[in-house]
C-alpha cells in the first residue's frame, strides 16, 4: 500500500454547478473514507451558457441564408475556449467546419467548407454590424 498518491483531474462542469459545490462534494468523499488529504485547486475556467439574442440570431440567419440549413443551439461538441472570454462578452458561440478528424493525426478539413465558412462569417458580420 502506498504512502502517498498524487493525483491531478480536471472537472468539466455545467452551470448548474460551483466550484465551491465541486470542492465540497470531493471533500465529502475523502472524509468519509477517513483520508488525510491536502488539495490544492485551480479554476482555469467557468462554464458559461449564451442565451438567444442578437449574436444567435443573426448566425443562425447568416448559416440559412448560406446553406439552407435551420440551426439549433447546442452544447455538444467538448470543451470550449468560450470560457476564457465569456465573462468579458454577454454574447459567446463557437462555430467553425465539420471536423472528424480533429485533435488526431493529419487533422484536416475540406477546402470548400472553408469558402461556405467565409460566406457564412462575411453575412454574420453583414447582420450584426447592419
Amino acid at each position: 500500500i502506498p504512502g502517498e498518491v498524487v493525483i491531478d483531474f480536471n472537472f468539466r462542469f455545467s452551470t448548474e454547478s460551483t466550484p465551491e459545490a465541486l470542492k465540497a462534494r470531493v471533500a465529502a468523499v475523502l472524509d468519509r473514507h477517513g483520508l488525510e488529504y491536502s488539495i490544492d485547486w485551480t479554476l482555469g475556467g467557468e462554464p458559461f451558457l449564451t442565451p438567444v439574442g442578437t449574436l444567435t440570431e443573426a448566425l443562425g440567419a447568416a448559416i440559412h441564408d448560406e446553406t439552407g440549413l435551420t440551426t439549433e443551439l447546442s452544447t455538444t461538441g467538448g470543451t470550449s475556449d468560450g470560457r476564457f472570454i465569456a465573462k468579458h462578452c454577454p454574447q459567446v458561440m463557437e462555430f467553425g467546419p465539420i471536423n472528424a478528424s480533429i485533435h488526431k493525426i493529419d487533422e484536416h478539413v475540406i477546402a470548400a467548407d472553408v469558402e461556405r465558412l467565409k460566406n457564412i462569417y462575411r453575412r454574420l458580420l453583414e447582420k450584426v454590424l447592419a
